[in-house]
């Protein structure tokens, strides 16, 4: 039997405490012996918590650690406090100092992934502490953060299994698929989503979560066109979308905030958010590999749908915007922010794939164009709405990110078709490396203190 300290003093079984691999940290509990003092008044420890909350609520959105540590200087200036912040995944270690004292707190949260709805709202805090809530109490603060905190999806996973469908499908098209491929993608992605968010929601591991749903997109992919060669007689060459059906997995997000994080030199943060992408990377397509074998499946081309160029790009532009509004939507983004991203979504990827279709820009090259145009419309719009830049970027060009590629690359590897194994994942790096440069030079030419390292 042992106490807690932040407790009422009773003694708690050593079972119940460990019930969590994480505990829960009792914030309200820093703010008790100064329940009644403003917080820029309080001690340095009740002003640390409120930091290094901030920091964490942050930090669980999914955002980089640039914006976390901006988020954490802001409130530590406005609080009379000097505070130094290492920022990794799933983790901030921090020192704060007021002339006389030092407090030195490591937090960590239980499960990453993303939440742009809650980074708008703690957005909007930091914007408005000096005004409003460096007027509080500290109490007061925390019950504020209380109910940021309690932000969670904004939508049933049954919509985010049809956004996942939705986007899913439009990603079909624009990769060459026709409507067969896109109807059978639509089906499989929205199953297999609607799965990994029940997952999620049961806090299952990461592994799990991705191995289930990627097997369970494939298998409803393969049934499906088991059931239509019955029913409609349809050809075999059809089979090449089940590739499309799995790409909700794609690890936008941490793809891209690793890219910005290792442009800051912040190393811990840019390492460990690539490794956590590649992981899921690594499990997905390993996991659809071995469906494909056990399916019989293959990635195959698809076959030319021969459209006129004007209506190609209609529906190009048609297809990314619902695509990015898909995505935008699991990212758990309101409606009238991904209606945004989607509309940049639109510009800058048909942009990517007009300019290597008629033009003939390498990939890389019009990746890198297309995350560009992105990063510099997001700014724009950024200064008149005040949505946060990452909910605007991302969801747009996670699109441009090559699923398709990396699965290729596992595929032929797993059969030991080295030299086509090498020239698919070859072609993915490249992508991969353009798409985060594109942004992170939007991001240098359209905001000032993003172009030092300070």
């Amino acid at each position: 039997m042992i106490n807690n300290p932040f407790t009422t003093g009773q003694p708690q079984a050593y079972t119940d405490i460990m019930e969590k691999n994480h505990m829960e940290i009792p914030w309200h509990a820093y703010a008790d012996a100064d329940s009644h003092v403003l917080i820029a008044k309080a001690g340095l420890i009740e002003k640390a918590s409120v930091i290094g909350r901030v920091g964490l609520i942050m930090l669980s959105c999914g955002t980089g650690a640039w914006r976390v540590r901006t988020s954490m200087n802001r409130l530590s200036r406005e609080l009379g406090v000097t505070c130094a912040v290492d920022v990794g995944l799933m983790s901030i270690e921090f020192n704060c100092f007021d002339g006389h004292d030092c407090v030195s707190q490591s937090l960590c949260i239980a499960n990453t992934g993303v939440n742009t709805a809650k980074l708008y709202r703690m957005e909007q805090f930091v914007d408005s502490f000096p005004h409003e809530e460096a007027h509080l109490t500290g109490e007061e603060i925390h019950k504020c953060l209380d109910e940021i905190e309690r932000i969670h999806a904004l939508y049933s996973p049954l919509r985010l299994g049809l956004a996942a469908a939705i986007a899913c499908c439009a990603f079909t098209f624009l990769l060459g698929g026709g409507p067969v491929e896109m109807i059978l993608a639509f089906l499989a992605a929205g199953i297999g989503n609607l799965i990994r968010t029940k997952l999620i929601k049961h806090h299952f591991t990461l592994y799990m979560n991705i191995a289930v749903s990627v097997s369970a997109a494939c298998l409803v992919y393969a049934l499906l066109l088991n059931l239509a060669e019955l029913i409609f007689h349809i050809p075999e060459f059809h089979e090449a979308g089940y590739l499309c059906s799995m790409l909700f997995i794609i690890p936008g997000f941490p793809f891209i905030t690793s890219g910005i994080d290792l442009a800051k030199l912040d190393l811990r943060s840019g390492l460990e958010r690539l490794t956590y992408s590649i992981i899921i990377v690594v499990v997905a397509t390993m996991f659809a590999w071995i469906m494909a074998l056990l399916l019989n499946l293959h990635p195959q081309d698809f076959s030319s749908m021969n459209l006129a160029p004007g209506l190609h790009l209609l529906l190009r532009l048609i297809a990314s915007f619902f695509g990015v509004f898909g995505f935008s939507i699991m990212f758990n983004s309101s409606i009238p922010i991904a209606a945004t991203a989607a509309i940049i979504g639109a510009i800058a990827n048909t942009l990517r794939l007009e300019l290597v279709d008629l033009a003939g820009v390498p990939a890389a090259a019009a990746a890198f164009s297309g995350a560009l145009t992105a990063g510099l419309l997001s700014s724009l719009i950024k200064k008149y709405n005040g949505y946060p830049r990452i909910s605007l970027t991302v969801p747009s060009i996670v699109i441009m990110v090559p699923g398709l590629y990396l699965y290729r690359a596992i595929y032929n590897f797993g059969i030991m078709s080295l030299t086509e194994a090498v020239s698919w994942f070859a072609a993915a790096i490249m992508i991969i490396i353009a798409l985060p440069l594109g942004l992170i030079f939007a991001r240098i030419i359209t905001d000032k203190a993003f172009r030092y390292c300070t």
